[in-house]
């Protein structure tokens, strides 16, 4: 694994009048606040020295989200996104807790750039559900194959 990129990810799904919602993570700091179709992701992170991504994708999950994802995982593989960091995600069934608010780990950064001024700012500034067609429309095009994955697996299981 040295050199390549990789990261683990969950996908929160949850069903609302038989139709399958996504729950998906938008990116905070200065260079995505303006930014919607096309940048969310679902919560993902890169792996410790030595761990398992299954444990990194559920560690990464509660650090974005604030929700600690318990339940039945299935995997979806792997996809590359366009930067070449491949991507491992699993699924899981689940929503959001009672009174739930969103809370996540907060990162620095400089800003403005070049102003040797360090601002503080959340690693996700939003998390939501979105309809399949809204949460193709939001996601990063790279990561809609795992949607796509996630939905066969789910029909196929309704078909059983």
């Amino acid at each position: 694994m040295a050199g390549k990129r990789v990261s683990a990810g969950l996908i929160m799904f949850r069903k609302v009048n038989d139709e399958t919602e996504i729950f998906l993570a938008h990116p905070g700091g200065p260079y995505f606040h303006k930014k919607d179709d096309g940048h969310w992701s679902i919560p993902k992170g890169e792996p410790e020295i030595e761990e398992e991504l299954l444990v990194t994708a559920i560690r990464e999950f509660k650090e974005e989200t604030g929700i600690t994802p318990i339940g039945d995982f299935i995997s979806l593989g792997s996809i590359v996104q366009k930067g070449g960091k491949e991507v491992h995600a699993w699924a899981f069934e689940s929503d959001l807790p009672p009174n739930y608010v969103h809370e996540c780990n907060i990162y620095e950064e400089e800003w403005p750039p070049h102003s040797g001024e360090f601002k503080e700012f959340p690693e996700v500034d939003k998390v939501g559900f979105f309809s399949i067609a809204e949460a193709k429309q939001k996601i990063k095009g790279a990561q809609i194959p795992l949607i796509e994955r996630l939905l066969k697996i789910i029909s196929s299981a309704e078909d059983q």
